[in-house]
């Protein structure tokens, strides 16, 4: 591991079994509060589970994926045709970037986000969360938050996996619109 230039902890990259075993750097990103955290080991653990996934993990991700595949060919007639959840990861590129790995506040657990290019949203991508590095709990436009609750202030998010846009306006209130899309 070594700090670069914005005081995160980077790694050399590991190959990912679950992503073909395209090899990832993982980035501590807020050293500072990793020092700090009375439990390190549980970021060593997330680490380890999220290397131990197989392609299973991401194909129980695929209709939120697909959703958001969806919801973005909503907006643009010349896109990539997607026939199904299935398909969507043949149109996904996940060796551009690295895996950052963090918790979403204090005591919370510890996530490991994965930026990644797809062929249907090629300014903002796709971001995949995975918590405690076990299974997908975020998918959208990379926007960096861990959680739909950060990304959109409502705690009632913090356990939904994509937010369609269909699903913006909700009772009583109404959520803030997507982070820049």
């Amino acid at each position: 591991m070594t700090k670069d230039q914005f005081g995160s902890v980077v790694s050399a990259p590991i190959p990912v079994p679950m992503f073909g075993n395209a090899a990832l750097p993982f980035v501590v990103e807020d050293y500072r509060a990793y020092k700090k955290d009375r439990a390190k080991e549980d970021f060593q653990t997330a680490i380890r589970t999220f290397l131990e996934l197989d392609r299973s993990a991401l194909e129980e991700a695929g209709p939120a994926v697909f959703a958001y595949y969806q919801d973005a060919a909503d907006d643009l007639p010349d896109f990539p045709r997607i026939a199904g959840p299935g398909d969507v990861w043949d149109h996904v590129t996940f060796d551009t970037y690295e895996a950052g790995v963090g918790r979403d506040g204090p005591g919370r657990p510890v996530y490991v986000s994965v930026e990644c290019e797809c062929a249907w949203q090629p300014e903002h991508g796709l971001q995949l969360v995975f918590r405690d590095g076990a299974r997908v709990t975020k998918v959208g436009p990379y926007d960096g938050h861990l959680t739909n609750a950060s990304a959109y202030g409502d705690e009632d998010l913090r356990d939904v996996v994509y937010v369609a846009k269909g699903s913006r306006s909700r009772t009583p209130g109404h959520l803030p619109p997507s982070p820049d899309w």
